[in-house]
């Protein structure tokens, strides 16, 4: 009987450059064996579909549509880990073994160690390659092997690693070495189709692999160039809009690393911005993996005892946006539509909620999770816990930006701002970022009465948040 070798798909629905895939391919060839492809559907994403589970299990779907294109049927499995693997095997008597691009860090690490504990007991052998990053967190230390935890060092030190090959699908291999069989778990897979998929209603523009890849090359041929100046300016096109699909694993980071790489004598600095924003990701993917408790607990030490107001309403205010300061309106309102934020605007609604109301890290970052279609949870718990200042190589406690004036200088004529806040179109320019200064007959004519006061005080706030940090 020949051998099968199983790839578990997770976080990586692509063909192209998956480098689990490709061994396994690979080995089965070398074998003269047979492989399949599984998915672990795990109840505890099920409960309840919010924006990012929307979006992820709706790029699951496209994938399996993609394999059915391919003769390949994607085996969805429903239930508890063991319990997943259990079946696998049974379906499976002459598993040989499973292949699987790993995770290092958070919930997703905690369950590739159970499920390797299970392969090991099981005799089931265990491959597992680092697939979503350009580095993993092991790879770039300092010369007495210990962690880099400021980014500009460790940035250099990146850039003279060596970097990952891409693998080339051997696709007459993909289908011929396929082993085609009846599903695996059919009340699972009914479950998907009839259950979940029926609750993520969401109408996305571009999902998958081939939407992934038109992205990418339209960003490089058009706004790679000038990604430095206009990244920062949430109304322009000037971000890459690659991370979602970075995240569901639909384009691999190398293949974005390299086509980076190869416009840097054009792209000059734009191309280079963009490079560090890879090894940004590489850098909290680190980080995270070797303090697996930064996203309940704050990286730096003495830091660990802030006491964070506590304040329902005001939270509340945030998450809907309507604190009465646009910009930060504006952003919340766009995520809440989108399942996506600008990066500007996450540093600065991230400020206000932890600086101007002196509310918990750990909120927002929560918040982000069920909402952000990139949700990615070493990069999230990075960012918030920097702009909370008590991360590592975070911003200074002292540096609190001040939503009015970083409306005025990355959405000047508030364009933005009116897009996402509705009460807020017909506003003149001159009070676009303080709408509170128009008379009440300016806001009765401009329809603009709904829109909230300020609803604290910035510079009365500021110097609250750095009094409470000086005391620690």
């Amino acid at each position: 009987m020949a051998k099968t070798y199983a790839v578990w798909f997770r976080s990586d629905f692509r063909f192209e450059d998956n480098t689990a895939l490709y061994h396994a391919i690979e080995t089965a060839k070398h074998d003269d064996g047979k492989w399949i492809a599984f998915f672990h559907l795990d109840p505890i994403f099920t409960s309840s579909i919010d924006l990012h589970h929307d979006y992820f299990f709706r790029t699951l779907e496209d994938f399996r549509k993609r394999c059915v294109e391919r003769g390949i049927h994607l085996h969805i499995i429903y239930g508890k880990l063991e319990e997943a693997l259990h079946q696998l095997r049974q379906a499976f008597p002459d598993l040989k073994a499973v292949f699987y691009n790993r995770d290092e860090a958070g919930d997703a690490h905690s369950r590739d160690k159970q499920a390797e504990s299970w392969m090991e007991d099981n005799g089931v052998e265990l491959f597992s390659y680092e697939d979503a990053h350009i580095h993993g967190p092991q790879e770039v230390k300092k010369k007495d092997g210990t962690l880099y935890k400021v980014f500009t060092p460790y940035f250099r030190a990146w850039g003279r690693q060596e970097k990952p090959t891409s693998y080339k699908l051997d696709k007459d291999a993909l289908r011929s070495y396929y082993q085609m069989t009846d599903s695996i778990d059919h009340e699972g897979e009914n479950y998907f189709e009839k259950s979940i998929l029926s609750r993520c209603l969401h109408d996305w523009q571009a999902i998958g692999e081939g939407a992934a890849l038109e992205r990418l090359e339209s960003f490089a041929d058009t706004r790679l160039n000038y990604y430095k100046e206009n990244r920062d300016f949430p109304k322009t096109a000037g971000t890459s809009r690659l991370s979602p699909f970075l995240k569901t694993g639909v384009l691999s980071p190398r293949l974005v690393y390299r086509t980076a790489v190869t416009r840097l004598e054009t792209g000059g600095a734009g191309a280079e911005t963009f490079i560090q924003e890879l090894a940004w990701r590489d850098f909290y993917y680190m980080i995270h993996a070797h303090f697996p408790e930064s996203k309940n607990k704050e990286l730096t030490e003495k830091y660990q005892s802030m006491e964070w107001e506590t304040n329902e309403e005001r939270l509340d205010m945030w998450k809907k946006g309507k604190t009465g300061f646009p910009i930060v309106d504006a952003g919340m309102r766009q995520l809440n539509e989108l399942g996506w934020m600008h990066n500007r605007l996450r540093m600065v609604t991230a400020s206000f909620l932890t600086k101007d109301y002196m509310l918990d890290w750990r909120l927002g970052e929560r918040y982000f999770q069920g909402k952000l279609i990139d949700y990615d949870a070493s990069s999230n718990i990075g960012g918030w816990q920097w702009a909370a200042s008590v991360g590592t190589d975070a911003v200074p406690y002292f540096r609190v930006f001040n939503p009015t004036t970083q409306g005025k200088r990355f959405d000047p004529d508030g364009s933005f701002i009116r897009k996402y806040v509705a009460e807020l179109a017909k506003v003149p320019d001159q009070f676009i970022h303080e709408p509170a200064k128009m008379t009440g007959d300016l806001k009765e004519e401009t329809k603009s009465e709904s829109y909230p006061e300020p609803t604290v005080d910035h510079g009365l706030q500021r110097k609250k948040v750095i009094a409470k940090f000086k005391m620690i």
